[in-house]
């Protein structure tokens, strides 16, 4: 019981968090998507959308239903591997690990055409090899900032994916106003002309990469509050929202950059859809949209706030890819499907430095060929196996578990004997399948390094497995030792918050004095920040035996009357833990040192988040005596 409810002061996230920051890696498709579509479905565009909507609509159930029953981080893997057996996760995660690895190569690729679109100066970023020099510089700057474990603000994240949000609904709003025309868009449809019913079905499955990133919501899991009713939750407006957006804001485009015919060639195109170098916007889509709507003296301040706003966004969603690969590598080491060198830990920064290098270089050589439309059906490829796993997991988890307790149920089932299908999984599966297959046939050279992609992880993970003494079904996954806990923490109990890995006599002191009063029992919290490059649950051995070596001090100066932990958090996210815990335990007091200066910012945010949704009496001690545990443990040898 007690490890039950300590575990779940990991858990801090809400569906608004939730919501944002899936949005946030959604929404950035669009700004690349819109345009990569455009040039295939021309008139049709909207349509295109509208259909890939629907079946993201159906995967997202999918992925509401799986991840409430198991609100673990691993998404479509951690739903094979429930539903199936070992293989069947690492054949879903390999298909992931192609996803993170384009994205990060696809979202770097798409930040230099926003900027190079805003100044005349810059035009060269918009084009070979301007552009591509710039992708691998973002690539190679992120994939350092994650090695030394830079802790990134979910906070600014959540702003910036808010404003992504309300400036989106903004354009569809003042497109609405100003350019839409019905008219226009029904004279840009020449049925089995323009388009062609080919370009057509190709424009499908890349419309379907406007809608990926649900898995975000899945692997944060592990961190909302009550997954089961959370996750469903931020599932769903996270569909609204997208729908919402992406079936209007085709209409906009196309009226603002309709459909014509080139009177020497025949040919029918729109400006969205073209390329630079042909006076197109394909790379800066929402950019060209921005340029083509009259809003007067408000042009050009308009303008360079949609494309700075467009490549910040995407930088963010480069970032996210590398915060993907990094944690799918760890996780996947622990599930032991992959050599343990690739999640091996930094010694100073315990992170998982090798997989983030070797996979981050990946997406750098994806982008040299300097071939969007090659990254983004690349991209789908992934995505759809990936999707497509995923519906058939909960099929089979419906068969085989028909009884299981399911906090919450995709829309669509039919009772058949003892089993109730799911006819979202089963239609989503039909429709992310033929969207695979579409990706397949009609890219060969998409075919090959997709199909290629499987294959070397298809003969790396059997290798693997036999030389460690494994079969290949069989889930064998590396021992996670926890904290001892000897108790629950006490009701009515005083808490003693530390700031960080350092230990505060003068704090502590505080309590003892506080807890006297009235015999109270004192419990100490001592925090591990983890990086957004780790999960959550990630083994952190010189951080875990430092925080124990505070509670140990702690012991020493209290007494039997003391009990602590050490928790697991993100940076910012202690002083939310602390008030959870404060709440639950119907706390009497807590106790928190200040931190000394010099101190990063998340240690006043945590002071500031407990004073401000503080459910008791809140006491800050000032301490010039505190010290590290590397300092206790150099008293402790020269004594």
């Amino acid at each position: 019981m007690a490890e039950r409810r300590l575990h779940g002061l990991q858990r801090v996230l809400g569906t608004n968090a939730l919501f944002s920051t899936a949005y946030g890696n959604v929404g950035s498709s669009i700004y690349y998507a819109l345009g990569l579509v455009a040039g295939f479905a021309l008139g049709l565009t909207p349509v295109v959308f509208v259909i890939t909507g629907v079946i993201f609509y159906l995967t997202a159930a999918t992925y509401a239903e799986a991840t409430a029953m198991y609100p673990e981080a691993g998404g479509s893997s951690s739903f094979a591997r429930r539903a199936f057996n070992e293989f069947w996760s690492f054949f879903a995660a390999w298909g992931q690990m192609l996803n993170y690895t384009i994205t990060i190569a696809t979202s770097a690729y798409f930040v230099p055409h926003y900027i190079g679109g805003l100044f005349t100066p810059l035009e060269f970023l918009r084009s070979a090899p301007g552009d591509i020099v710039f992708a691998i510089v973002v690539i190679a700057a992120l994939a350092a900032i994650n090695i030394l474990g830079a802790k990134e603000s979910a906070g600014v994240n959540i702003a910036l994916a808010v404003t992504d949000f309300l400036t989106q609904v903004l354009l569809v709003g003042l497109g609405l106003f100003l350019v839409f025309s019905p008219e226009t868009l029904v004279d840009n449809v020449q049925l089995g002309v323009a388009p062609e019913w080919k370009d057509f079905f190709i424009a499908i499955p890349i419309g379907m990469v406007a809608y990926t990133g649900i898995e975000t919501i899945s692997n944060m899991a592990e961190e909302a509050k009550d997954a089961g009713t959370t996750v469903p939750a931020a599932i769903k407006r996270v569909v609204i929202a997208v729908f919402a957006i992406y079936a209007f804001l085709p209409m906009v485009a196309l009226s603002a950059l309709p459909v014509t015919q080139d009177a020497r060639t025949g040919e029918y195109s729109t400006l969205l859809g073209l390329g630079e170098d042909q006076g197109g916007f394909a790379g800066d889509p929402i950019l060209g949209v921005v340029k083509n709507m009259d809003l007067g003296f408000l042009q050009q301040p308009v303008q360079i706030y949609v494309g700075l706003l467009a490549a910040t966004i995407l930088f963010l969603a480069t970032n996210a890819g590398v915060i993907g690969v990094s944690r799918l590598v760890y996780s996947m080491g622990v599930h032991r499907q992959m050599p343990d060198r690739l999640r091996t830990l930094h010694p100073r920064f315990g992170t998982p430095w090798v997989g983030i290098l070797v996979f981050s270089a990946l997406a750098a050589l994806a982008v040299i060929p300097g071939k969007a439309d090659f990254l983004v059906n690349l991209y789908a490829f992934g995505a759809m196996l990936s999707f497509t796993v995923a519906h058939v997991a909960v099929i089979r988890l419906r068969s085989r578990l028909p009884d299981a307790e399911r906090p919450y149920r995709g829309p669509g089932n039919v009772r058949i004997g003892r089993m109730e299908w799911p006819l979202f999984a089963v239609v989503g599966a039909l429709g992310t399948g033929i969207a695979f297959v579409s990706v397949i046939a009609l890219h060969p050279p998409v075919a090959v390094a997709g199909v290629g992609w499987m294959i070397v992880g298809l003969v790396v993970y059997p290798l693997y497995r036999r030389s460690q003494g494994l079969d290949l079904k069989t889930t064998h996954k590396i021992a996670m030792p926890a904290a001892v806990v000897e108790h629950e923490a006490e009701y009515e109990s005083v808490i003693v918050a530390l700031l960080g890995l350092r230990y505060s006599p003068g704090a502590m002191a505080t309590a003892a004095t506080v807890a006297a009063k009235r015999r109270r029992g004192i419990y100490l919290m001592v925090p591990i920040v983890v990086p957004q490059s780790m999960p959550i649950s990630a083994r952190m051995p010189e951080q875990e035996r430092a925080a124990e070596a505070l509670i140990e001090e702690a012991r020493l100066q209290i007494g039997s009357r003391l009990q602590g932990r050490w928790v697991k958090v993100r940076a910012g996210q202690f002083g939310r833990v602390v008030v959870q815990h404060a709440r639950t335990t119907s706390a009497r007091a807590i106790v928190m040192s200040i931190p000394p200066k010099g101190a990063s910012t998340s240690m006043s945010r945590s002071i500031d988040t407990v004073m401000a949704e503080r459910p008791c009496r809140v006491i800050l001690q000032a301490d010039p005596e505190s010290r590290t545990a590397a300092q206790l443990r150099d008293e402790a040898v020269a004594a």
